[in-house]
């Protein structure tokens, strides 16, 4: 296995499922920590041009976990919300750790 899988499984492995405030700290942190990745996997010649696609979903993702820490959301739709937003981050990091 080569350290940027390691990196990326390390990552998925971290994600929270259930919305609490120090979770929702948590995902910035993994989504932060993913993008440096992508950002090292786009220079490298192995993956290049293929992680490009890869950055679009990150603002949809960071805007789904804003929106379940919104005061104005009930916790049945704060959670509904997060589980969303880390099961997108989740299919995101499945994706590249198959390039």
């Amino acid at each position: 296995m080569n350290e940027t899988y390691e990196k990326l499984q390390a990552l998925y492995s971290r994600i929270p499922r259930r919305h609490t405030a120090d979770n929702v700290k948590e995902i910035y942190s993994i989504l932060d920590a993913y993008e440096d990745v992508l950002k090292e996997m786009e220079a490298d010649e192995r993956y290049g041009a293929n992680t490009v696609p890869l950055f679009a979903p990150l603002d949809s993702i960071r805007a789904t976990v804003k929106n379940s820490n919104s005061p104005r959301a009930s916790k049945k739709e704060k959670d509904n919300l997060f589980d969303e937003a880390s099961g997108a981050l989740k299919d995101e990091i499945e994706a590249a750790m198959k390039l």
